[in-house]
């Protein structure tokens, strides 16, 4: 069977057709993050330590990490993402204990995530275009790492399930030039949001069948794109991760987080609770409203997706007798304990300067 191994300093992670779904966390990424792009920016990590923490909590196994911000003070990603993709990763690193994946369009900035990273990362990602494969490949096999392969070439996108697996294919084999094996390309066969192509979500479950059976390898993608542009979103992505899973998909680069009730929302439910008559106990807290309500809960917590992973593990036998689906649902740790064995650094150990 298929291994691909991800490392940290002290953990490991396994993409394999025999193992439990690889979760990797995605919030550490400033595109379209307007709040966390001007932070980085100002040298402020303060939402990169929340989000690395969160993301493990709610049972990210790797985390992506992606410096990609555009300064206003200097527009050229050449000389700013690569100091800043170390910095990154040498916070995260000293936050939690999961194995990262290094996640840029700068090779420089791939190359300092790895110079820097302990363990054995993911990279991501290399494309068929032949000056990224000229770029990236050396350093796939300079550092011995496993790397994202991204269908696309310098043609772009195809709608066309066949192209994007002939790319695919293309990699794999330039990849075996370089002495890299096949184990070692997580192919992405890059997911078309449904709501524009109806049949995108039958092609990508072809192509992970087919990544599978005749080119051997792990595959992995962008989960949330399928449901781009639609409403009720987490409901597609519920249902087309297990069918994912059930292709053959081994990992997918998504948000484990529910994210908390703001306080708008909050504020809005109980002015249309005190509408309809109803009275509240009196010093009822948030979180006892939200959790009433069904809202939801004012802290990070595990998002749906992620009891649609759990589920479809223990029934592909990806979690024998059931245990870590019994772990996830157990209730939330009292305050004070959050974090204590469930993949955080527990409390009394210190955080590296």
């Amino acid at each position: 069977m298929t291994r691909t191994v991800v490392e940290s300093k002290t953990k490991t992670a396994v993409l394999g057709f025999d193992e439990p779904f690889c979760v990797i966390g995605e919030r550490i990424n400033p595109t379209g993050r307007k709040k966390l792009a001007a932070e980085l920016e100002a040298g402020d990590f303060s939402t990169v330590e929340k989000d690395a923490v969160a993301q493990v909590l709610a049972g990210a196994t790797v985390l992506d990490i992606n410096a990609g911000v555009v300064y206003n003070s200097n527009p050229n990603p050449n000389e700013t993402e690569p100091p800043l993709m170390k910095k990154i990763v040498e916070l995260v690193q000293g936050l939690v204990d999961v194995p990262l994946c290094i996640d840029s369009s700068v090779p420089g900035a791939l190359e300092a995530g790895l110079e820097i990273c302990e363990g054995r990362p993911l990279l991501n990602s290399v494309t068929g275009e032949e000056e990224r494969l000229e770029q990236i490949l050396p350093l796939v096999k300079k550092y011995n790492v496993p790397v994202v392969a991204i269908s696309n070439d310098d043609t772009g996108i195809s709608e066309d399930p066949d192209v994007r697996f002939a790319v695919a294919k293309k990699i794999v084999e330039r990849a075996a030039d370089f002495g890299i094996p096949a184990h070692d390309i997580v192919v992405d066969p890059l997911v078309m949001p449904v709501g524009a192509m109806a049949t995108a979500g039958l092609q990508v479950f072809a192509l992970v069948r087919r990544l599978r059976e005749e080119l051997g390898v792990n595959t992995t993608c962008g989960a949330s794109n399928i449901s781009f542009g639609l409403p009720n979103r987490h409901g597609i992505n519920n249902a087309f991760l297990p069918m994912a899973m059930g292709a053959g998909m081994t990992s997918a680069i998504m948000n484990p987080v529910a994210l908390p009730v703001t306080q708008k929302a909050i504020a809005e439910k109980k002015a249309a609770v005190e509408a309809a008559g109803i009275i509240l106990p009196e010093g009822m807290d948030d979180e006892a409203f939200v959790t009433m309500f069904g809202l939801g809960s004012t802290k990070p917590r595990a998002g749906k997706e992620m009891e649609a992973i759990r589920a479809a593990n223990f029934l592909t036998n990806n979690d024998p007798h059931g245990g870590e689906w019994i772990k996830f649902n157990k209730p939330p740790a009292a305050e004070g304990e959050e974090g204590r064995g469930r993949g955080g650094r527990a409390g009394g150990r210190r955080r590296r300067a």
